[in-house]
């Protein structure tokens, strides 16, 4: 496997990789176990600015002029290499972030996928020829040519830091771009290993560039930074809006937290929608920011669904990570877990009701079903990432579009509905979606 100086990590700058001097040093730890797994050395202002010069350098001289298929052979080639390596990336992935093992090789292979989508994709950036009959004399031809746009700064989310990183990195490389890019502590390591693997794949140097060290102050650094063409970032749905207006006409994709409600209606398929509820609202922990985090039962089979769903939730195991057998592992931090301990607090002191789990030990947070929660209750503890799962009832379909139609923000919903002869009641997902006046069905704003 690609191998790097003890898990010691500091910023990779035109290829090169900055030693310690007098820059912070923070130690990496285990969440489940809290041993410590290696230290990273932070970014100064100065290396940030150097990161940034070295990607505009770099994207003048080289990538800008890079054929497409060097570019394709790249992506193919740093997937052939992850996949040769991937119970090892398996394997750092689930000791940085908590993550259990069967969900980081799938996360690993899917990362394979996306670079090989992108190597693809580069076959689609081409010269088009279009017809300007309609505005200039006949027989004359326009060309519409895609071109890169230039420095790209990424500042990774800590829910699937992994794959995320390849969603932004990927395209931008087909397309041409260079790249500026803050990973998140908890899995700094995995980040400049893949790094790695793009050097040995044959990425010139300075194509990619990783700054390390906290997040809000290098993203607010990268924000107004001229030479940067396009600034990727996950903020939340407030924070969105205010930001446009600081950053001017530079291009932003902003990713945002959000709260993604579910419907379960009685003529539903209980045990399907149970197995879906428990796989999206528990399974990924504190790494999906769309997750089944409030569900709506239609009150014809709440108690039911109740039923049904303790059982199942009751037959997860929590513990190692490492342990192939094991469907929960901790939460990615400690500050992590004790705010989805304060947000269950918060519920039982508005009379709600814990079900199944509800405690926490250190970094383990017991998957958690709460009911009785009223819709206002939920006005202001939003708990975007973490194993929890809060059930409300509801009559009629009007009282449930009304409730979600209040929330802040919601990225997308899930409805389950089915009649006798189990086909969709499509007019009913409709009426739901269409009075959910919050309703985002894409995760991300383009600015």
């Amino acid at each position: 496997m690609s191998k790097m100086k003890n898990y010691h990590f500091g910023s990779i700058i035109d290829g090169k990789e900055l030693e310690k001097g007098d820059r912070p040093e923070v130690e990496i730890r285990n969440p489940y176990n809290a041993e410590v797994i290696g230290k990273v050395f932070y970014t100064t202002p100065q290396d940030a600015e150097n990161a940034i010069t070295s990607a505009h350098r770099v994207y003048a001289k080289t990538m800008k002029k890079m054929p497409t298929h060097r570019r394709a052979e790249i992506l193919r080639k740093t997937a052939d290499l992850l996949e040769l390596e991937k119970e090892q990336f398996a394997h750092l992935l689930t000791i940085e972030s908590g993550k259990p093992i069967k969900a980081s090789r799938l996360d690993v292979a899917h990362a394979a996928q996306v670079l090989r989508f992108a190597s693809q994709a580069t076959k689609s950036i081409y010269e088009e020829p279009v017809s300007l009959n309609q505005v200039a004399k006949e027989g004359q031809l326009g060309i519409v040519k895609r071109v890169s746009l230039g420095v790209i700064a990424i500042s990774l989310p800590v829910n699937y830091p992994f794959t995320l990183l390849l969603y932004k990195v990927a395209p931008a490389i087909a397309a041409g771009n260079t790249i500026v890019l803050n990973p998140t502590a908890t899995t700094v390591y995995s980040t400049g290993l893949l790094y790695r693997l793009f050097e040995k794949a044959g990425m010139p140097k300075g194509v990619i560039n990783i700054i390390t060290g906290p997040q809000q102050s290098l993203v607010d650094n990268l924000m107004n930074h001229p030479k940067v063409k396009r600034l990727i970032c996950t903020k939340s749905s407030a924070a969105v809006w205010k930001e446009k207006d600081n950053i001017g006409k530079k291009k932003v994709l902003l990713d945002f937290k959000t709260k993604n409600p579910t419907i379960v209606f009685d003529k539903a398929d209980l045990d399907f929608a149970i197995t879906t509820i428990v796989t999206a609202g528990l399974l990924h922990t504190d790494r999906s920011i769309m997750s089944a985090q409030h569900v709506y039962v239609q009150k014809g089979v709440y108690e039911k669904f109740l039923e049904t769903l303790m059982k199942k939730v009751q037959t997860l195991k929590l513990g190692d990570p490492l342990d192939d057998t094991v469907d929960i592992g901790p939460m990615a931090t400690l500050i992590a877990a004790e705010k989805a301990e304060t947000w269950i607090r918060n519920m039982i002191e508005k009379r709600a009701t814990v079900l199944v789990g509800g405690s926490r030990h250190n970094t383990m947070m017991e998957p958690t079903i709460i009911s009785d929660v009223a819709a206002d209750k939920t006005s202001g503890h939003t708990i975007s990432l973490a194993p929890i799962i809060s059930i409300m009832p509801f009559q009629k379909k009007l009282e449930v579009t009304s409730y979600m139609s209040e929330e802040e923000s919601v990225l997308h919903a899930g409805v389950y509905t089915r009649n006798s002869k189990g086909t969709t009641r499509k007019e009913e997902v409709n009426l739901a979606i269409d009075q959910m006046t919050a309703v985002k069905l894409i995760s991300s704003i383009h600015l």
